[in-house]
């Protein structure tokens, strides 16, 4: 497969594992580790969307599902699938250390070692997901965190998990 083709392909791939697995475990409706709470208010004031803050506020203070992501990438180039497995159990790990109650880190680890299995059969190679994954991680932290928020936000309604704190 091309390179900038397979890029693309595994940044769109990625992008919507995370902000699906993360969306729907829950991080736009509130605060589930401290610091998260902060850039959501923060957020807010700048004209984002509250919702959308607590899912930027949630993958920037735990490993979440963009952690995960990105980390089974790695796991599956060094050791293979066996490598996205250990990836998830260290995310697991370290969602425990952050007193973070979720399950999405894993959640995304596991996805993104089955997609990354699924769509190396059409050459989508671990190293594109690895590219990918942080393509999409900077997209969501990287840009203009008012404006990614009201998009986070309205991903969050369509799925019903939209916060209730004001």
């Amino acid at each position: 497969m091309d390179l900038i083709i397979g890029l693309i392909l595994a940044t769109i791939i990625s992008w919507l594992n995370f902000v699906i697995v993360d969306t729907f475990l829950g991080l736009a409706e509130a605060p589930g580790v401290k610091g998260a709470e902060t850039v959501a208010y923060s957020i807010k004031n700048r004209k984002g969307d509250l919702a959308g803050g607590f899912f930027q506020g949630n993958i920037l203070c735990s490993p979440d599902a963009s952690a995960g992501t990105l980390i089974a990438s790695i796991g599956v180039y060094v050791l293979g699938i066996q490598g996205g497995l250990i990836a998830a159990l260290i995310v697991y790990i370290g969602n425990r250390l952050c007193a973070d109650s979720g399950y999405a880190g894993t959640c995304g680890a596991l996805t993104m070692t089955s997609l990354i299995a699924i769509f190396s059969f059409i050459g989508i190679t671990p190293e594109m997901f690895i590219c990918g994954m942080t393509i999409a991680i900077f997209t969501i932290q990287g840009i203009h965190h008012p404006t990614i928020s009201r998009l986070i936000g309205k991903i969050a309604k369509s799925f019903g998990r939209y916060t209730k704190y004001k």
